[in-house]
């Protein structure tokens, strides 16, 4: 028997439990028990745009109308039919927000292997790439709440810095990030202080959460969202984490001409997220859809040297984690319609980092 949770593709705030009759294994197929996994913005991100990007057909509910949000966790071998995989070995990747996952490995390396189940092949191959932990240089077992909390956000922000730095910043001295109190964010706050110095990190946050993002010490300048006007008045890119478009559009329209490149990543404020339909002054946004640029990255750069940068820049943050944010588990899957319901929502405590133990 699996447990889901399945939420409304068309309001993911809404969230239903179900109870299903595991198939028989098919040949060459392996069955994951799924073990931990974390609930951030980034998912309500890949609920928000499921049907843009092809989110909801990583895990197919089964339900018109419903869908299972993917989730970044570890799982463990329960079942195997592929000579390659020992019941109890423990694997690290995209996993849906259930009991169990079906696998059909491929690819098989000693550090990890692709699902090649036909359904996920359309999207992109990066969430289709599992780490197997035994040999795999990004594990360390003191950290796994952390590569679960901020991993997948932090290689985000240090796709935005490479990308953004490749381009010299667009001209900009400084870049200005929304929902400064967001992982990603914080990741991209992180790459930046230590790849690009010279850029100004200028946050922008709730009033409630200005202590704590002034508190990380990622920021040259942290600024509460009603003191927008207050953005110096310097040639700028901007991060939109948020995808509140009232909030983007007074940062266009306070930046002016100064405001070089727009790029827009994520949505952690659901209920804003709509446009007025009247074009924004300024560079029109761009959206950063951080798989593609990791493919192009590691093309360039070659997987080897890829995964070595990523490796060191982690490394450098995964040490301050532990400062930023308070890990809180919560056990049963049914804990986890309840903390993506509260993310959706906006509720979430910024300085408590959630993990699920189905």
């Amino acid at each position: 028997m699996m447990q889901a949770v399945l939420a409304r593709r068309d309001n993911a705030g809404e969230t239903r439990l179900v109870d299903r009759t595991l198939p028989p294994l098919g040949d060459g197929m392996v069955r994951l028990v799924v073990e931990s996994f974390s609930v951030t913005a980034n998912n309500v991100t890949y609920a928000v745009i499921g049907d843009m990007f092809g989110y909801w057909n990583f895990f197919p509910s089964g339900e018109e109308g419903w869908g299972i949000v993917p989730m970044w966790g570890h799982a463990r071998v329960e079942a195997s039919n592929c000579s390659d995989f020992a019941v109890g070995e423990r694997v690290y990747g995209y996993l849906p927000m259930a009991t169990h996952l079906d696998v059909l490995p491929g690819k098989v390396a000693a550090g990890g292997f692709v699902d090649m189940a036909s359904h996920r092949q359309p999207m992109s191959p990066i969430y289709n790439q599992y780490s197997r932990l035994a040999a795999d240089p990004e594990h360390d077992a003191a950290r796994e709440d952390a590569r679960m909390i901020f991993g997948p956000l932090f290689k985000t922000g240090f796709l935005i810095e490479s990308f953004m730095r490749r381009s010299d910043w667009f001209g900009a001295a400084q870049c200005v990030m929304t929902s400064a109190s967001s992982k990603t964010a914080m990741g991209l706050a992180h790459c930046m202080r230590d790849a690009s110095p010279e850029t100004r990190r200028v946050g922008l946050t709730s009033s409630g959460n200005l202590d704590f993002v002034r508190q990380t010490g990622l920021y040259d300048l942290v600024l509460a969202y009603d003191h927008v006007a207050d953005l110096p008045a310097e040639p700028s890119v901007s991060v939109d984490f948020a995808g509140n478009s009232g909030l983007l559009r007074q940062i266009h329209e306070t930046l002016g001409d100064q405001l070089k490149y727009s790029c827009s990543v994520g949505m952690t404020h659901v209920e804003a997220r709509a446009g007025t339909g009247a074009p924004m002054p300024g560079p029109t946004p761009t959206l950063f859809f951080a798989p593609d640029h990791a493919v192009a990255l590691v093309k360039d750069m070659g997987p080897q040297a890829f995964g070595a940068a990523v490796a060191r820049s982690w490394q450098g943050f995964v040490a301050l984690s532990d400062t930023l944010l308070q890990v809180e588990k919560r056990r049963g899957i049914a804990a986890a319609a309840g903390a993506f319901a509260e993310t959706y929502a906006g509720k979430a405590d910024p300085a408590v980092g959630i993990v699920i133990l189905p």
